[in-house]
């Protein structure tokens, strides 16, 4: 099935396209179109804002919500039996406030994401990149209006309350944003650099996310201190708005050309079965989609088990399950931005299979290999690159073969599906591991992907 490239902006430029007598290629190429450079700085600012976004509720959390005496407050104490949780201490009560912001950021991503996608598809998708920022930069400015005293609602000040609304409302946001920001991606970059691209996005997010729960804590406390010096109160609450605006001001520069947007008479019910039916009609793209939710879901329950992993290890222990996870991102990272330069060459399928492949071969290891720090971080840095070549081909299928006009649709319901499989293996996760043990659950998983691996039957690839 050959890319739509009929679909793309006629903005788009051919001269830096590999194969057509162009100069650069990969990221060098990817880089020098004026369009995608302001999406992808749109990207990196936007991204940083939803970690800060994290780590500032956690931040207020701590500052105004959790005495240095906890277990003093009974509503706390009673949802925390609810909850299987301990408020014992002065982590775990923050540990469960930050919990209802979790559940607030999830609920719209696991809800309203192919909804959110029908209207992307409706509305010109850069006045919606740049509504949802410029929104989103105006909605957190609201936050030190939570900070004033008022009624207490089941234990704790309207102000809590009043932030998990906050953050849903950032969360029905974002989910405009990310479908639209996929189905621009092709029309502003020719068909031959969307790997490229994807693999830039990837190493974006990852990066994004590392550097962002990193950083946060430091940059806002810098910002408070720094800010106070001069007078001025409340700089912790400047970070948001400036990342935010940042990102809305450098989209809106982006010269788009769409399709005209029409008088549509269907439903928006009617326009989701729309975009189901291009992953019935468009074995790529369903294929492209099981693989990205298959990854997603590995991944999720990664994130569960590195808690039993690092507490094997000499040197870390069950705090320290984070290094396992960066250095996962560390190597998805690395292996986005080798696909950059090296992988348009290479058959989609095959890369596929090696992706799946690597994954269950670190799996099984990880499982034979504990108490090992070296070999620990050296396969979750494999496993990460293992995932970088299965999720940037698969991204980059969808973004081909896809209509223009259900772009949207399909990003947003990928995006559902997404979120559902990141969800599910954290609350299962914990459980098997809890019954059957670690090794087994790992020898299951890895299992799952080396199965795929064969389905994909890299041994009969041909074309793309």
């Amino acid at each position: 099935m050959k890319p739509h490239d009929t679909t793309r902006s006629a903005s788009v430029s051919a001269p830096n396209v590999p194969g057509a007598g162009g100069r650069a290629t990969g990221l060098q190429a990817v880089l020098a179109l004026p369009g995608f450079r302001r999406l992808w700085i749109g990207q990196v600012f936007s991204q940083l804002a939803d970690k800060f976004y994290i780590v500032l509720m956690v931040f207020l959390i701590a500052q105004y919500w959790v005495t240095d005496t906890p277990g003093t407050n009974p509503a706390l104490a009673e949802a925390a039996a609810v909850m299987r949780m301990d408020v014992e201490t002065r982590a775990q009560v923050i540990t469960l406030l930050a919990t209802g912001i979790y559940v607030a950021n999830t609920i719209p991503a696991m809800v309203l994401g192919t909804v959110a996608g029908v209207w992307a598809d409706r509305w010109p998708k850069r006045r919606v990149m740049v509504a949802s920022n410029g929104l989103r930069a105006a909605l957190v400015l609201l936050a030190p209006l939570c900070l004033i005293p008022g009624p207490v609602w089941f234990g704790l000040s309207w102000g809590y309350w009043g932030l998990v609304a906050m953050t849903f409302l950032e969360s029905v946001l974002t989910q405009f944003f990310a479908p639209a920001e996929q189905a621009v991606i092709p029309l502003l970059v020719p068909g031959p650099l969307l790997l490229a691209a994807n693999s830039l996005y990837q190493a974006t997010s990852m990066a994004a996310t590392i550097l962002g729960f990193a950083l946060g804590d430091p940059i806002l406390r810098l910002l408070r201190s720094g800010l106070a010096q001069f007078g001025i109160r409340g700089g912790e609450f400047l970070l948001l708005p400036l990342c935010y605006g940042l990102a809305a001001v450098a989209i809106s520069t982006i010269q788009l050309q769409e399709k005209p947007q029409l008088d549509r008479q269907t439903t928006v019910w009617q326009e989701i079965g729309d975009g189901l039916l291009v992953l019935r009609a468009r074995p790529s793209v369903r294929t492209a989609m099981v693989h990205l939710v298959l990854l997603y879901s590995l991944l999720a329950a990664l994130y569960v088990l590195a808690i039993s992993l690092a507490s094997g290890v000499e040197g870390l222990g069950p705090t320290r399950f984070g290094v396992l996870l960066a250095m996962s991102g560390v190597g998805l990272a690395v292996g986005a931005l080798a696909m950059a330069q090296l992988g348009h060459g290479i058959n989609r399928r095959v890369l596929a299979s090696t992706g799946l492949g690597t994954i269950a071969w670190c799996l099984v290891l990880l499982g034979q290999l504990r108490g090992s720090l070296v070999f620990t971080l050296l396969l979750c840095g494999l496993l990460g690159v293992g995932a970088a070549l299965l999720a940037i081909p698969a991204q980059t299928t969808i973004q081909e073969d896809t209509p223009e006009a259900q772009r949207g649709k399909v990003f947003g319901l990928q995006n559902n599906l997404i979120n559902i499989a990141l969800s599910l293996p954290l609350v299962l996760a914990g459980t098997v591991v809890s019954r059957y043990g670690l090794l087994p659950v790992l020898w299951g998983l890895a299992a799952i992907a080396l199965l795929a691996a064969v389905v994909e039957q890299p041994w009969r690839a041909e074309g793309r």
